[in-house]
């Protein structure tokens, strides 16, 4: 019978239970510092990956240039890097001509150095692929760097057109919200709202609309953008012993507040700037708790008149935007908001301040 004392014994991990109480504090502290730390190395092992592309793809076109040769010699040179690094990845013929295409886009080795390397190899494919200005390039990049957007929610943010309707709501946010968080609040805005997932919505009321956004609701809060989070629909609001249903109630974590989304299946109206604006106070009252800032509106119409829209909105204190929505979207880009996008120095400085 074998003895116990020779079968070797291990420590056994301590009940939390039995810690101190700061264990939990280094535990957290800990946790944050290896979290960090895989995601600075991540962020410089990318950085490193495209600035080598960005110089083979260099070398490829400074070559073809001067010497005129066709893809015959990339596909050649990926087989010959293969038999180099047996097991490499990354040098097909089809990444050798992304790599040119690359260089090609960024003319300047600075600019892969700029806060825009963090995005993934995949992402600056799907930027060459879909976009041919570097502005506009360069304005994807910088949104998707901010907005933690993966490739296939870059890619629908491209196809709906996130450019030309990014801050654009009608809205007395100027006058009605804090300077401090004016800027963030119109920026949370979007004009038209594109509900391309809900097929046509051709003869709709406001509660079939409802119904189907509550449905595809994941793709709804895409839509609306970073920060929503959904509270519920028809939320019942009573004030004086009446009752007051909103259609939809969000809170934006970013901005701190409850956000009231009111649906028309009709043109603007200024009367439906009224409704809204008691809901919003309603809910201000009830629902806010310490900490939370203002409740905002946001109250989205069929078509509506731009004009009509801000006169409207003058007289109201609470915050309100207003915008169209739509189930398809034009996918040109007019010349005013071309000649509006920000310049790629603009960019690059904008990114530097908050990255």
């Amino acid at each position: 019978m074998p003895n116990d004392d020779a079968v070797p014994r291990f420590p056994s991990t301590p009940a939390r239970s039995i810690l101190p109480d700061w264990y939990p504090d280094l535990l957290d502290r800990v946790t944050s510092h290896i979290t960090t730390g895989h995601r600075r190395a991540v962020s410089a092992a990318n950085t490193e990956a495209l600035s080598s592309y960005w110089a083979i793809g260099s070398e490829i076109l400074n070559r073809q240039e001067s010497e005129g040769w066709g893809t015959r010699v990339i596909d050649r040179l990926s087989a010959d890097l293969k038999s180099r690094f047996p097991g490499a990845k990354g040098y097909s013929p089809r990444n050798l001509k992304y790599m040119r295409a690359f260089a090609a886009a960024w003319t300047e080795p600075a600019i892969v150095q700029q806060p825009v390397a963090q995005l993934p190899w995949g992402h600056q494919m799907l930027l060459l692929d879909k976009l041919d200005e570097p502005p506009l390039r360069l304005f994807y990049a910088a949104a998707a760097v901010e907005r933690g957007w993966s490739r296939a929610v870059l890619a629908l943010q491209i196809e709906g057109g996130f450019h030309r309707r990014s801050g654009k709501a009608v809205s007395n946010f100027a006058t009605a919200i804090e300077a401090e968080r004016s800027d963030l609040a119109q920026e949370a805005t979007k004009d038209p709202y594109l509900f391309d997932f809900l097929g046509s919505t051709d003869g709709w009321r406001e509660r079939e609309l409802e119904d189907k956004l509550v449905e595809h609701v994941g793709k709804f809060l895409l839509e609306l953008g970073q920060g929503f989070a959904f509270v519920g629909r028809q939320v019942r609001l009573e004030l004086a012993g009446d009752e007051f249903f909103c259609d939809l109630l969000f809170y934006h974590l970013h901005l701190r507040c409850y956000v009231v989304v009111e649906l028309k299946a009709v043109p603007f109206n200024a009367a439906f700037l009224g409704q809204l604006g008691l809901y919003t106070a309603v809910v201000d009252d009830i629902l806010t708790k310490e900490g939370d800032k203002p409740t905002i509106g946001l109250l989205l119409c069929k078509n509506k008149n731009e004009v009509v829209a801000e006169y409207a909105l003058r007289g109201f204190k609470a915050p309100i935007g207003v915008a169209e929505w739509t189930s398809a979207i034009n996918k040109s880009l007019p010349a005013e908001f071309e000649s509006a996008l920000p310049s790629i120095e603009l960019l690059e400085a904008e990114l530097g301040d908050r990255l």
